[in-house]
């Protein structure tokens, strides 16, 4: 038995919206995810950023606050690479990941 059917024409608005589902589709809950409530690490990394630029502390306060925050960053990056939901939360990680590195690696030299 044969098929009379004409192969599927490539659409781009359905190819778009397939794309669009894989990336952001939260592989637990079957809903699209882009973004989420904060993990403890990304609580402390808004919390410490915000507090630097409120209070500005200085000497080894600040020096602690900044170390926290780059590290609680770092630990909230690495877990979106290793459990993100989805594509777009994996890839964001190694933004981030990438992101950090580079702006430690500039502040030493």
């Amino acid at each position: 038995m044969t098929s009379t059917r004409a192969p599927k024409a490539r659409n781009p608005s359905r190819l778009a919206r397939r794309l669009v589902r894989w990336m952001f589709l939260n592989r637990r809950t079957g809903h699209l995810t882009v973004a989420q409530w904060p993990n403890i690490a990304l609580s402390v990394f808004i919390v410490l950023s915000i507090a630097l630029h409120v209070f500005r502390p200085m000497g080894g306060i600040e020096t602690l606050a900044r170390v926290l925050v780059d590290v609680a960053l770092f630990v909230w990056a690495i877990d979106e690479l290793l459990r993100g939901v989805n594509p777009f939360r994996r890839i964001l990680g190694v933004v981030v990941i990438i992101a950090t590195c580079v702006t430690l690696a500039l502040q030493v030299h």
